[in-house]
């Protein structure tokens, strides 16, 4: 799918065709076609690479300057129909006269870019709007974690109450996710630091002064990115390190659970053969107590109860149920 927007001078985006587009317009890609593709990469004369690196996901964070057009991949967090989490590629290009995004599947933080919050952005400041969606992916991490840190706190309740290894199997999945969110905030970390340095670096500015520039207020918003960015990092190592640590702990929890079970399926069984074992006796083709007393039977039975009644009442006493 291809859009493509512009900032107006009121502030409103407005979407055009792709004959349509001028400087200062924003080409949003998400799982394009070939077609998509070769067409955008013949009107902004731009290498197909540039635009179908994004889409491997598996492609790592970095920075890429190529014949006067820059590259900037970043991963981003999202979450699944079915409530998991993992990371995708986010490729922002420059050209001397447009911002390209690039993601293989619509995702949050490129949808919230929209109409309604055209008002916080600009397409025609790239460099701005390139960090307006750093920022807003950092913000989508940490609101993450903390659904996953809540989904993990329902999944440790669980856990302490249950024989089964599927809250289990639930908290390794958690598990992988925050290791998916440790190395994609990392990459992303590195690529921070070197948009900084070009910010910094007057030389390294002017090799990429047609494609990003970088005013005062865009290098506090950079440090903002970097300080969000760095918050996401030790959170989920956090959680990671006490994740981990609990690991074992819950599969003991497991362990003694079903030893609290076997314990009182021990004494149940106990309790139900003294019956059994009185009435064995009784059955025998030999002269037994009570045998001609016409309430022999009713007395097997009291004697009985009574004798399974008491077995219960000391195995409540140890502890058995």
């Amino acid at each position: 799918m291809l859009e493509i927007f512009k900032t107006q001078e009121d502030k409103s985006l407005k979407t055009l065709s792709l004959n349509d587009a001028k400087s200062g317009s924003w080409f949003n890609m998400t799982a394009p076609s070939l077609e998509e593709i070769q067409k955008v990469s013949i009107v902004l004369d731009l290498d197909e690479s540039f635009l179908r690196n994004s889409l491997d996901a598996d492609e790592r964070s970095r920075i890429e300057y190529e014949d006067g057009n820059l590259l900037v991949i970043t991963n981003i967090p999202f979450m699944d129909e079915e409530g998991n989490f993992d990371t995708l590629p986010l490729g922002i290009i420059f050209t001397p006269e447009s911002i390209i995004t690039v993601s293989s599947m619509e995702n949050k933080i490129i949808s919230s870019f929209s109409q309604e919050t055209s008002m916080y952005f600009d397409t025609r400041n790239k460099t701005n709007f390139m960090l307006n969606i750093l920022f807003r992916a950092a913000k989508f991490y940490l609101r993450y974690l903390n659904i996953i840190n809540k989904h993990s706190e329902r999944i440790e309740d669980s856990l302490k109450k249950t024989t089964s290894n599927k809250a289990l199997f639930q908290l390794m999945e958690v598990q992988k996710s925050l290791v998916y969110f440790t190395t994609a905030l990392k990459d992303n970390q590195i690529v921070l630091q070197k948009i900084l340095r070009i910010a910094n670096s007057p030389n390294m500015q002017n090799m990429q002064s047609n494609v990003l520039k970088f005013s005062e207020d865009d290098i506090d918003l950079l440090e903002d990115v970097i300080i969000e960015n760095k918050q996401a990092v030790e959170m989920v190592e956090m959680h990671r390190t006490i994740l981990e640590s609990m690991m074992d702990g819950f599969a003991s929890i497991i362990s003694n659970n079903v030893n609290v079970i076997m314990k009182f399926l021990a004494a149940i069984t106990i309790i139900l053969s003294i019956p059994t074992m009185i009435g064995s006796f009784w059955g025998m083709n030999v002269p037994v107590p009570f045998g001609t007393n016409p309430w022999g039977f009713m007395i097997i039975i009291i004697l009985s109860v009574i004798a399974a009644a008491g077995a219960a009442i000391f195995f409540n006493k140890k502890g058995m149920f």
